[in-house]
């Protein structure tokens, strides 16, 4: 029976044990999702280059595979102040804590212990991929006159696929937001950009297990590295000297202010010890930039993803 790649479905939801399935609902735990796919992540085939009496090569074994989801979503609130946003379970299982001041605010930042993994079920329209024990990373993408999106990447455990049906899901109605009307400042400069990013940089650790009936052990979050880029229109060095802080290992606050104006909807990006990493010439619109990498700094507060 053939499948449709628009009736395709994620749900994803954080495990108390890792590897347990958390066991997602359509009603509770389904994410709007955009550019969903799958790909198996160190699939093992072991080659049997056997010598024999002919030419060719006898049947490889397979030897365990993990697997990799990724997709992209809208970055947004919930809608309410203090409530946490459709994507807080996929922030979570990337090595974000979460803090809930009620009826005012919910933010993320990067956490060294105490990493949440969780469950997705990728239901492919009428089969599904169980994927547990799941970790991640994602980039935050931020282009003006687009709408300011994630881009996630979960590594896991798959059973599957299996036929099921389709469930019906509850997804967000909250409408994705623009990116205009921010208000984008590189240490401490309203800098002119045309859009800015930030990886989380997870690296994941997917290590062998000899007891393991695929062959790996819990998959990690074993480092991070937020950094990303932003294209600011170049300006004389009296105005603002890119280079002179570059070469200076000048460290400071980027933030991007508030996208979207709706309380409870809207979210910031703040990263208080960012510097630059490389500089180097570009053009837009027949305008002189200076493409910028950037890291950010300071561990475990490094950035702040606020909705508010």
């Amino acid at each position: 029976m053939a499948k449709l790649k628009k009736r395709e479905l994620i749900l994803i939801k954080i495990e108390t044990t890792q590897g347990t399935d958390a066991v997602p609902t359509a009603a509770l735990d389904a994410m709007l999702v955009f550019e969903q796919s799958w790909s198996f992540n160190s699939a093992r085939m072991i080659e049997r280059n056997a010598v024999k009496g002919t030419l060719g090569k006898l049947q490889s074994v397979f030897a365990g595979t993990l697997i990799d989801v990724t997709f992209k979503a809208e970055i947004k609130g919930s809608g309410a102040l203090g409530v946490i946003p459709e994507a807080a379970a996929a922030l979570r299982g990337c090595g974000l804590g979460e803090t809930i001041v009620a009826a005012t605010s919910v933010a993320y930042s990067p956490v060294s212990t105490g990493h949440e993994s969780v469950t997705l079920y990728y239901h492919e329209d009428n089969s599904f991929y169980k994927i547990l024990g799941a970790f991640g990373t994602a980039n935050l993408v931020m282009n003006t006159g687009e709408l300011a999106m994630y881009e996630f990447t979960f590594t896991g455990h798959v059973v599957g696929p299996a036929d099921i049906a389709l469930p019906d899901a509850t997804v967000d109605a909250i409408k994705g937001l623009a990116v205009i009307n921010g208000a984008f400042t590189s240490l401490g400069f309203a800098a002119t950009i045309q859009g800015v990013n930030l990886d989380l940089g997870n690296e994941i650790s997917t290590p062998d297990d000899f007891n393991a009936a695929d062959g790996f052990s819990d998959v990690l979050i074993i480092d991070n590295d937020p950094n990303g880029s932003f294209n600011p229109q170049a300006e004389t060095v009296a105005t603002k000297d890119f280079h002179g802080e570059w070469k200076a290992n000048t460290a400071g606050a980027i933030n991007t202010g508030d996208i979207g104006s709706v309380a409870g909807e809207k979210f910031s990006l703040s990263m208080p010890t960012a510097y630059y990493r490389e500089l180097g010439p570009g053009d837009r619109d027949g305008l002189t930039t200076i493409e910028i990498g950037y890291a950010a700094a300071g561990d475990d507060a490094a950035f702040t993803l606020l909705f508010n």
